[in-house]
């Protein structure tokens, strides 16, 4: 492999593994604050899209139909924590109805997007002003491919300011380690959970947006993202927020150099990660063995 074909791959590795973090990272906030492992998350994913196709379709303009998928698919996430998941927190058999209940708005949601929009498969351009492409010496990059990394990152360095240098930041992860004692302090720790559902279902949904000019916008295509998320959230350790960046990282690199080395093993490549990952390390590559959650 000459280092053209090299940087080249890397960089569309590099463009996948930030669509995989925006994802997985709120499938392990959840889990990591919330304590639910939302098997229904692919789907706000796919509604993100769906709803950032509508507003294009009123008003044809990308960056508004950004905003509207990812704030429409945050609000439908708190609406679900709200109403639904969160008169089952604090039962016997809390994990089973949270896997039944979540699986539910798997069916729920793929069949509202299909009656409202149609089983048809839709499109979103690009933007014009990301178009183009650039050249890297002799290797060329898409200009949208390089909106997709600086997102991404721009995403990981608020989260790191948000989680270690605000007080918001700091609630947040104190309930993850205890609910009760800061529920005990006054902190209004529901609202905590009905926001942190709202905003990582909302990076699910810009992640969906996002993604759109890429691919097809078809019914379905939450479920098929939620299992390379979950790899991802396995690989980095559950509800580990660096360990889900870690994980992206790791699985986008592989998807892409896979494709180059072994194409008719790609659609497997991803498992033996994570199968080689659980046997050295059944918890995660960054996820403590022991995290004293309540």
């Amino acid at each position: 492999m000459d280092l053209t074909t090299f940087v080249s791959q890397f960089i569309s590795g590099l463009s996948v593994a930030m669509l995989l973090f925006l994802i997985a990272s709120g499938l392990t906030l959840i889990f990591g604050v919330v304590n639910v492992l939302n098997f229904a998350h692919g789907s706000f994913y796919l509604l993100g899209t769906y709803f950032a196709y509508q507003s294009m379709q009123f008003f044809d303009n990308f960056w508004l139909g950004l905003i509207v998928g990812t704030v429409c698919a945050g609000v439908v996430g708190m609406i679900v924590e709200f109403f639904f998941l969160k008169r089952i927190y604090g039962r016997a058999e809390e994990g089973a109805f949270q896997l039944l209940m979540t699986y539910a708005f798997i069916l729920i949601l793929d069949d509202m997007v299909k009656f409202i929009w149609g089983p048809e498969y839709k499109t979103i351009p690009k933007p014009e002003l990301l178009a183009g492409s650039f050249n890297i010496g002799s290797v060329v990059v898409p200009l949208y491919t390089l909106f997709i990394i600086v997102v991404g990152f721009v995403v990981v360095l608020l989260a790191w300011y948000f989680l270690m240098r605000t007080d918001k930041g700091k609630m947040v992860r104190a309930s993850s380690l205890d609910r009760e004692m800061l529920g005990l302090l006054g902190t209004n720790v529901p609202m905590i959970m009905t926001l942190v559902f709202g905003v990582a279902t909302a990076m699910g949904g810009l992640a969906g947006v996002m993604a759109a000019p890429l691919r097809t916008v078809t019914p379905g295509a939450g479920v098929e993202v939620i299992i390379d998320s979950l790899i991802v959230v396995v690989i980095g350790g559950f509800g580990n927020f660096w360990g889900a960046l870690l994980g992206a990282l790791i699985i986008g690199e592989v998807l892409s150099f896979g494709i180059l080395w072994m194409p008719e093993m790609a659609t497997v490549l991803t498992f033996i990660v994570m199968i080689v990952v659980l046997v050295i390390k059944p918890e995660g590559l960054l996820s403590p063995k022991a995290t004293g959650r309540k």
